[in-house]
């Protein structure tokens, strides 16, 4: 459910901050005329986001067998994929977020008008949307089905009051500490989501398990507990993992982590 929780909330967060800025923007410009143009893109990007969600996880509850365990395996390499360049992208380019959306309403307004406006609402929300739902349905697998809903509403009703709470006061979220905190979680969970799909595809044969299982800790810290169940669908625990998901847990935290975690200190004073 926290799992759920958090991704709904740096998705949801990230489409009340495009939001706030497109109406910013038009304000600042004076165009405030198109303000429904805006809130019409957001409407037809969450029905659309709801509508691949629901395609997804209708298929994923067809399949059976050997197809079941390679669709699932399939979509947490996919959302840990996704997870990977939402991470990566923000920690690069988060800082322009703004200017470029705000470049975006003065382009499309004098070229297209209102369609246009409508087209940078729906294309930005739309894609936390389905990132969202391609994420939720990963984590569903791992979690079960009511926790991942609960926890995503969870999220998104905190996200939208977040959002609301940054553009109609004074109050300012540090986004910055905010974005750098959930990186480090989403970069576990991400971790997680390999070593899930990894598994998958050592039951079906695609990738060898080697040794399996490298070690057999059930008995200390089983995955029926609560904490298990939370530590499983958090961080992608498993009691008695293959080696080849150990790999491929560690391989990614290192690869990814050197990239976006924060650099210690002496290492930034010497830069």
């Amino acid at each position: 459910m926290f799992a759920a929780f958090l991704l709904a909330l740096r998705e949801g967060l990230e489409a009340a901050l495009v939001i706030g800025i497109l109406l910013g923007a038009l304000e600042k410009f004076q165009l405030q005329s198109l303000k429904r143009s805006v809130w019409l893109g957001v409407a037809a990007a969450a029905g659309g986001s709801l509508v691949v969600g629901w395609g997804l996880n209708a298929l994923g509850m067809e399949l059976e067998g050997q197809a079941e365990a390679a669709f699932e395996g399939v979509m947490m390499l996919l959302a840990a994929g996704l997870l990977t360049w939402m991470i990566l992208w923000l920690h690069r380019q988060g800082a322009a977020i703004r200017r470029e959306l705000e470049h975006d309403v003065r382009v499309e307004t004098q070229r297209r008008g209102a369609w246009g406006l409508f087209l940078v609402a729906f294309t930005a929300v739309g894609r936390e949307g389905i990132e969202l739902a391609i994420f939720l349905l990963a984590a569903r697998f791992a979690a079960g089905a009511l926790p991942t809903w609960g926890g995503a509403l969870l999220g998104l009703a905190l996200a939208a009051f977040v959002g609301w709470v940054i553009f109609t006061t004074t109050y300012r979220l540090n986004l910055k500490r905010f974005f750098q905190l959930s990186n480090v979680l989403l970069l576990l969970f991400a971790a997680g989501l390999v070593a899930h799909g990894v598994h998958e595809f050592n039951e079906i044969g695609w990738i060898p398990a080697v040794v399996d299982p490298l070690w057999d800790i059930g008995h200390l810290l089983p995955e029926s507990t609560f904490i298990g169940q939370v530590l499983t669908a958090l961080f992608g625990y498993n009691a008695n993992p293959s080696l080849t998901e150990v790999i491929a847990y560690l391989m990614y935290v290192a690869s990814i982590g050197i990239l976006v975690l924060p650099k210690p200190s002496w290492r930034v004073a010497r830069t």
